[in-house]
């Protein structure tokens, strides 16, 4: 036999399904974004990660990946954008709507290049 055992509720057989222990290592931000992409839009995928005991590393792994990302690219797109402690001491609220304009821009990649592809 396959080494399954199984559970009758009514008249079916369920199969007594166990995962592995896994990490406590909390998922981020990008990794609950991608948990959920896989969910609504990719089912065939979510579910073979799933039955694998792949998913929670493979979110891990997209987290981890798009902070990395993140580091990366905020400070390339505020250097483009002109933000600077010069502009931060001369003209706060311009500073803050510049760098959270970056910010948006850094999050729109990063959902693009990982998230939903």
């Amino acid at each position: 036999m396959n080494g399954l055992t199984y559970t009758k509720v009514g008249d079916y057989y369920i199969p007594n399904l166990v995962l592995k222990e896994q990490p406590d290592t909390p998922i981020g931000r990008y990794g609950r974004m991608r948990l959920r992409y896989l969910k609504e839009h990719r089912k065939g995928l979510y579910t073979s990660l799933l039955l694998t005991e792949k998913l929670y590393p493979h979110l891990l792994e997209i987290d981890e990946a798009a902070n990395e990302r993140m580091d990366i690219l905020m400070p390339q797109l505020m250097k483009a954008a002109g933000v600077a402690e010069e502009l931060k001491a001369a003209d706060q609220m311009k500073w803050v709507g510049l760098a959270n304009n970056c910010k948006a821009q850094a999050e729109e990649i990063i959902c693009t290049e990982l998230i939903y592809n």
